[in-house]
């Protein structure tokens, strides 16, 4: 299943063609009789050549010694919580800031300029929240990147927001800020179609954890927005969510329509989730700031459920100093997701950032020929910083030996949507092409169990290895797209968090560049704190599409 690298705009890891094989296609429909399926030849036609790599793959894995002794990945929990660690919290503070004569410049203030116009009664939650969503109204349509717009939800939120804050009863820098879930997220009495045509009428009695958190902190909860179906890429069944920047070109997904909103200026912020590229490849086709938390660090209570040993949920913002905002307000746990902890969040920005120990992937970065490329201009911009880079070999090729992933992914999220295979109900999802979810929930039928538990072994293995090199640094810097390597494969195995932020764009169409720093197992506050110092050195976060100003 290696075209799910492409869907995610993931690293090009290659499994080898099998040159010769005893396998034809009418086996395939004889062991699907094995275990109670029935595939049509067409199913069977467009599954076949994804088995046979698959064999491929495990031929690669069955080379690789594995000890008796080494376990099933422990991914309940990344690494142990260390217990004496020093928790300092997150130092959030107000940006004094005055009102625009140019009302709709308010669509691309930071958080924490709307915040301090907010508290000190500049403008109203209910002013604020009815103002985007009028820019909600307006440009929704244009970028296929709404699902619901909550109004009646949102106006007595904001109004409530106004009174405590009228009370002096102030809960924090998200009180009567609004924001959008992406529409995987329960939120009682509303449809959470997941993106999908099977489940667009679908209501779920349940409040997920992130938008309670968000609720206690008197954050304004304004709309749902797109995800590929079932969280691939950005086509849902109302259509294809589309890029701020240059509208003939698609968001990435799946964190589809958070993104574009966010990017566009329709919302301060909106909440998404990563599996495997799903925040960081929209945030870096867009340009918006994307934090990918640890794995674990934010509950996922009420959120469809794709992968289990890979699903994390995070906020996509125009700023890394919004995104330690934000997710100082949703990190933590609820007991229902037994994965998930209440790891502290240490976040204090600082101005001097010559002092840590800051790492590149020379590997990567010596696969991108070009050096005027801006994933080069990124070094550069920190030199000038004073920092002194690290070079340093990501933990790549001797570590990741076959294709993880693949067996992972695609056996853990056609578990989730079994029946959807066995009932046909897979028939009913708007795409059916070979690198959409019915054919990839098919092929992973034929993955042995004895496989894919022996891929979970190896990856304990693969965190083991990873984390020992990532700690010895305060972060990595690594391009964020995916054909100069395996990182982003490897991090979202390893529960490894990432901030990925703009860094400009390419030449030849337009559209957003970026740039990916790798942190330390429950540190966000020091990639975010790397990740501001840049934004502050350079300006492309700074950058809005001419459409939406």
């Amino acid at each position: 299943m290696k075209q799910l690298l492409l869907l995610f705009c993931i690293c090009g890891f290659s499994i080898a063609k099998a040159q010769d094989t005893t396998i034809n296609k009418s086996d395939l429909k004889s062991a699907a009789k094995l275990f109670d399926l029935q595939f049509t030849q067409k199913e069977i036609d467009t599954l076949y050549s994804d088995v046979i790599d698959n064999i491929a793959n495990y031929k690669t894995m069955h080379q690789l010694s594995l000890p008796n002794s080494v376990p099933l990945s422990t991914w309940q929990i990344a690494v142990p919580l260390n217990k004496n660690k020093v928790t300092t919290g997150a130092q959030l503070k107000f940006t004094k800031c005055v009102l625009p004569t140019n009302k709709n410049d308010l669509a691309f203030y930071s958080i924490s300029e709307l915040a301090y116009l907010i508290k000190n009664k500049k403008i109203s939650s209910l002013s604020l929240t009815q103002f985007f969503i009028d820019r909600i109204k307006k440009y929704g349509d244009t970028l296929e990147c709404v699902i619901s717009l909550q109004e009646s939800i949102a106006y007595a939120q904001a109004k409530k927001a106004d009174e405590e804050i009228a009370q002096g009863k102030y809960r924090g820098l998200l009180h009567g800020i609004p924001y959008g879930l992406k529409d995987l997220f329960a939120v009682k009495g509303t449809k959470t179609t997941w993106g999908a045509a099977p489940y667009k009428n679908q209501t779920i009695d349940e409040d997920a954890f992130v938008y309670t958190q968000l609720k206690n902190a008197g954050a304004v909860f304004v709309a749902k927005f797109t995800l590929g179906a079932l969280a691939m890429g950005d086509y849902w069944y109302g259509g294809r969510t589309r890029n701020p920047w240059n509208l003939k070109y698609g968001s990435s997904g799946s964190s589809a329509g958070s993104t574009s909103a966010t990017v566009a200026g329709l919302i301060p912020f909106a909440i998404g989730t990563e599996t495997y590229g799903s925040i960081v490849s929209p945030s870096t086709q867009c340009g918006a700031t994307g934090l990918r938390p640890t794995f674990g660090s934010v509950s996922r209570s009420g959120a469809m459920a794709l992968s289990y040993s890979l699903d994390k949920v995070g906020p996509i913002c125009r700023s890394a100093d919004d995104a330690a905002i934000v997710f100082n307000y949703i990190h933590g746990s609820d007991g229902k997701d037994l994965s998930a902890n209440n790891a502290p969040f240490n976040y204090a920005p600082i101005k001097d950032i010559k002092k840590m120990r800051i790492a590149y992937a020379k590997n990567y970065f010596d696969k991108i020929k070009d050096t005027s490329k801006n994933e080069w201009k990124v070094l550069a911009a920190f030199k000038k910083m004073g920092v002194q880079l690290i070079p340093v070999d990501f933990p790549d090729s001797g570590v990741y030996n076959f294709n993880i992933m693949d067996v992972v992914i695609g056996v853990e999220c056609a578990a989730q949507f079994d029946e959807m295979t066995r009932l046909n109900i897979d028939d009913e999802l708007t795409r059916q092409t070979k690198y959409d979810w019915p054919n990839q929930f098919r092929t992973a039928r034929f993955v042995p169990a004895v496989e894919y538990i022996n891929a979970q072994r190896h990856r304990t293995l693969l965190m083991q290895k990873v984390n020992a090199v990532i700690s010895k640094y305060d972060a990595i810097i690594c391009p964020s797209r995916g054909v100069e390597g395996n990182q982003a494969a490897i991090t979202n195995l390893t529960g490894h968090p990432v901030v990925c932020v703009p860094t400009g764009f390419d030449g030849k169409f337009n559209l957003p560049t970026g740039i990916t720093f790798v942190g330390n197992l429950y540190d966000e506050g020091t990639i975010l704190n790397i990740a501001k110092a840049y934004q502050e050195h350079t300006n492309w976060n700074k950058q809005h599409p001419a459409l939406f100003k």
